[in-house]
């Protein structure tokens, strides 16, 4: 267990965070560090056709080691951390044995993990936990998935009597910022299918996910002296506060769960001569996502109908678009790929929680582009934040769940 542990630690120290600024690829020069460190890793374990190409995707193989034939199939994860929280200086704590109370993240700034807000904490009483210091995230987003995979691919190296086929494993930056799937080469990659390992608690398989899109609209305004402005003045931030005060109440993020659709408002800037607010659109149901990007248009053109005369024009330009889609469509044709992973899930003692991402993986985009792609967990809980951990023993079960498929696959083509 100290291995996985002084592995993860060693990927988490790497300031990977992206940037949706950007439009390089990767987003962020740091994440070459961690790119190019675990290329060489990849090597010193004993991959073969280690690659990693101009924008920092990398992959590599583990051969066969049976005679007959095995699909080929993929594990995937991504480097990159969120740019919601930072990911600098990264100093993470490891909590042995864990008693089931209250674990101080940081004294001096009396930042306190406890499971009485955190109740998923007490699945992991008597178990290793790893968390931060309070100051950054940990990066168990996507560093987890990263060492599970490796790991796996280790091992199955130095225990060849486990008989398995062809494994293709693949690490992409950006993810947390969308574009993890964009350059992936999936007929390079060269899978009949794949897993990103790349969700929450442990037993997590999923095969649904949001269908996702964007929304930015931009107010426009007209400044004038306030002391001379009666019924001159356009003030730009209001009517971006009206419009936002128009979207339904109960549809956010902090108030939906399960299949719940909803609108996230995430950025708002603003002066009285124009503002911007920006937002992403999220639902399982297709139908019922399409609705919401016609209720944001719809309420769009409204609030032109009404100040279109006095502003002169378009008040507010409105901007929708598709980040997305459910990858269940893409999925279910091939239920199979699912049946193995929850199977070996279940040979190791592990109760499968079959459920729907309220989000997306690079799976998702990957499962439209001709790689059907479940997500298996990765142990972390938290994740975009200070209050980001993951048990060690997660991340131990999440390797041999890898250490399975490859076995299961090898035993259902025989």
């Amino acid at each position: 267990m100290q291995h996985i542990i002084d592995r993860f630690i060693s990927y988490v120290t790497v300031d990977t965070e992206s940037d949706s600024s950007s439009n390089t690829c990767p987003s962020t020069e740091k994440q070459w560090d961690l790119a190019n460190k675990l290329v060489e890793e990849l090597k010193q374990i004993g991959l073969e056709d280690v690659t990693i190409d101009e924008n920092a995707y990398i992959m590599a193989t583990l051969p066969s080691n049976v005679e007959h034939e095995v699909p080929t199939i993929g594990f995937i994860s991504h480097f990159d951390t969120s740019p919601d929280f930072s990911g600098a200086n990264v100093k993470p704590q490891i909590v042995k044995n864990y008693d089931g109370g209250d674990i101080m993240l940081n004294e001096e700034l009396n930042i306190v993990l406890s499971p009485s807000y955190f109740k998923d904490l007490l699945q992991y009483k008597g178990q290793t936990i790893i968390t931060t210091d309070g100051t950054t995230l940990l990066g168990a987003d996507d560093k987890a998935g990263i060492t599970e995979i490796v790991s796996a691919m280790e091992y199955l190296i130095q225990h060849p009597e486990i008989k398995h086929g062809k494994i293709r494993i693949g690490f992409t930056p950006d993810e947390e910022i969308g574009r993890g799937a964009h350059l992936f080469d999936v007929k390079k990659f060269g899978a009949e299918w794949a897993y990103t390992m790349d969700g929450s608690q442990i037993g997590e398989l999923e095969y649904e996910n949001f269908n996702a899109g964007y929304a930015k609209l931009t107010f426009n305004g007209k400044s004038v002296h306030p002391g001379y402005a009666k019924g001159k003045m356009i003030n730009s931030i209001l009517l971006a506060n009206k419009f936002i005060s128009q979207l339904p109440k109960d549809e956010v993020p902090q108030k939906t769960t399960g299949y719940e659709g909803f609108f996230h408002v995430h950025h708002v800037t603003g002066t009285i001569e124009e503002s911007v607010v920006e937002l992403i659109i999220r639902d399982h149901n297709l139908k019922k996502y399409e609705k919401r990007k016609k209720q944001i248009a719809k309420l769009a053109k409204k609030f032109n109908k009404k100040h279109a005369k006095k502003f002169g024009g378009p008040i507010v330009n409105c901007e929708i678009g598709d980040q997305y889609f459910n990858m269940r469509e893409k999925v279910e044709p091939v239920m199979h790929i699912v049946d193995i992973a929850e199977q070996a899930m279940k040979d190791l003692g592990i109760k499968p929680l079959i459920k729907a991402i309220r989000g997306g993986t690079d799976g998702s985009q990957l499962s439209y582009m001709g790689l059907p792609c479940p997500n298996i967990f990765a142990g972390g809980h938290n994740f975009h934040g200070k209050y980001e951990y993951v048990p060690v023993e997660s991340i131990v079960k999440a390797t041999e769940v890898i250490v399975k498929i490859a076995e299961l696959t090898a035993e259902r083509n025989k």
